[in-house]
């Protein structure tokens, strides 16, 4: 059990030396992003970015170990390249690309698997579910750029909803982004894997999404459009702007009452937020998180310094941190166990660092030892306990939001030529899946996409929606020659072409 105490004023006092001005030494390394190291007594070396809140070119997000919960674990470095120049859906809307600055690693995890402890939200999605009345949930970014600390959470049963808008019915969602077990409606997002997984018994039903699926209340809903349903066959692919809905027993039936393809269907879920003894009810408002993972130690509470007790806490130990003021939001990490370099921090140094020195008033500590590494534009910064990086499970991003840019050079209905062998991905761009090939000098048509992104930039190539016979997916531009025909869409926007050049005249 975590004990943890009150501290008013810190207990441990920070050097004069230390309480610097925030802004002496400070070097911009992106859009609303700088970055600094300390060399602080002990020896310790810490090493800090910043991300300034008001900037709206720089945003917070999460990151999944190889881009998927059933992956195993992935290096710091890694998981920003694999987020580097990938799209995301800030705003809402997909499109606009990712340019990671800064990327430290997260929470703790299963040392096996790679799977997350406790609950995630990245890029938009709830991901895996925080655990009920389980004591703390962790650091919360949200699309209005509001940050908070959650505490102890629940789902209450009744209000996580599946509703078929044309019925008016509503389904019960037993879990989110778990194995399919008894009777139970599970939703599996993209960041679960390239497929659900399932076998071939029960319904899945396939909805691509108008935005992704966060953390949005009743009465209000995130909505879709049922694109497919397969009864009697599992594994259902997952492409990057959709959901699938899978269902055995009574929620089965229920969905094989309500789903029609082209049908709407609202997603709706709901945390309840509790005190830290998880008995009253207090505000705390998740609805429409862009990203979050687990904390281990809330030490820092509207400046007010927690103690802990725990041997984990009270060790020097490398860290990592997040935390934050109304100005700015900081990742820390610091090196140790390295005798004469640098031999880390309790947690309550660590609290009194993000405090008296960086000005935060509020602070959580994420997994540290030799996970503890921090990257800034691509190069690791700090010396990882293990002498290299450890793989993990997650993360957290500061990164430069770049606008959406968009090819022109084709069109939905439109029929073109493979120039050479073709993998077609569950998404616009290198990091998502391969779910199939196509051979050279195959003809393939340009699909509509409800995401509007078809031809969009993402890692480096212009992207396209296309269907090859039963298959369909996002296809990098090299590999499509020009248009052996066209569809209607061009000869619409010829038509809106000429009669914007006719006004001009």
């Amino acid at each position: 059990m975590i004990l943890a105490c009150l501290v008013v004023a810190a207990t441990l006092a920070v050097p004069g030396s230390l309480a610097q001005t925030a802004s002496d030494g400070w070097e911009d390394v992106g859009p609303g992003v700088e970055y600094r190291e300390y060399s602080l007594p002990g020896p310790v070396r810490a090493y800090v970015a910043r991300m300034d809140r008001n900037n709206p070119d720089a945003i917070i997000d999460s990151s999944v170990a190889s881009g998927m919960l059933t992956d195993g674990k992935e290096t710091v470095s890694g998981m920003a390249d694999r987020y580097d120049e990938a799209i995301n859906a800030w705003g809402q809307t997909w499109g606009a690309r990712n340019k990671v600055i800064v990327a430290i690693n997260g929470s703790f995890h299963d040392l096996e698997s790679g799977l997350p402890e406790n609950g995630m939200i990245q890029g938009g999605w709830y991901v895996k579910r925080f655990e009920d009345l389980w004591g703390g949930s962790g650091f919360d970014w949200k699309y209005d750029r509001r940050a908070f600390v959650g505490g102890c959470i629940e789902h209450e049963p009744e209000r996580q909803v599946v509703t078929f808008l044309r019925s008016g019915e509503q389904v019960g969602i037993s879990g989110l982004n778990v194995p399919r077990e008894g009777d139970s409606l599970i939703v599996y997002t993209p960041q679960y894997a390239p497929t659900t997984g399932t076998e071939d018994k029960g319904i899945e039903v396939l909805v691509e999404m108008s935005q992704p699926v966060s953390v949005v209340p009743l009465p209000h809903m995130v909505l879709g459009t049922i694109v497919q349903i397969r009864e009697g066959k599992g594994s259902t692919p997952i492409p990057f702007d959709s959901i699938v809905l899978s269902a055995r027993g009574d929620p089965k039936d229920a969905l094989e009452e309500n789903a029609r393809v082209g049908d709407q269907i609202g997603i709706s879920q709901e945390i309840t937020h509790y005190d830290e003894d998880c008995r009253s009810r207090i505000e705390g408002d998740w609805t429409l998180s862009y990203a979050s993972i687990e904390a281990s130690w809330d030490f820092l509470k509207d400046d007010a310094i927690y103690r802990f007790n725990d041997v984990g806490a009270t060790t020097r130990q490398p860290r990592t941190a997040i935390c934050f003021n109304d100005d700015y939001v900081y990742f820390v990490v610091v090196d140790g166990r390295r005798a004469g370099v640098s031999i880390g921090m309790t947690i309550q140094q660590l609290a009194d660092f993000c405090r008296g020195t960086l000005e935060t008033t509020w602070g959580v500590n994420q997994d540290g030892g030799g996970s503890s590494t921090m990257v800034v534009n691509g190069e690791v910064k700090n010396q990882p306990s293990d002498g290299q990086e450890r793989p993990v499970a997650n993360g957290m991003l500061m990164i430069a939001l770049e606008p959406k840019t968009l090819s022109e050079r084709l069109f939905p209905g439109d029929v073109v030529l493979t120039l050479q062998p073709a993998e077609v991905r569950l998404g616009p761009g290198s990091d998502y899946a391969v779910v199939a090939q196509i051979p050279e000098s195959e003809d393939v048509s340009i699909a509509d996409d409800m995401a509007g992104v078809n031809g969009v930039l993402a890692k480096g190539s212009y992207w396209w929606k296309v269907t090859y016979g039963e298959t369909i997916g996002w296809v990098q531009d090299e590999a499509l020659g020009e248009p052996v025909s066209r569809g209607k869409s061009f000869e619409s926007y010829m038509k809106r072409l000429e009669d914007l050049l006719s006004a001009r005249r």
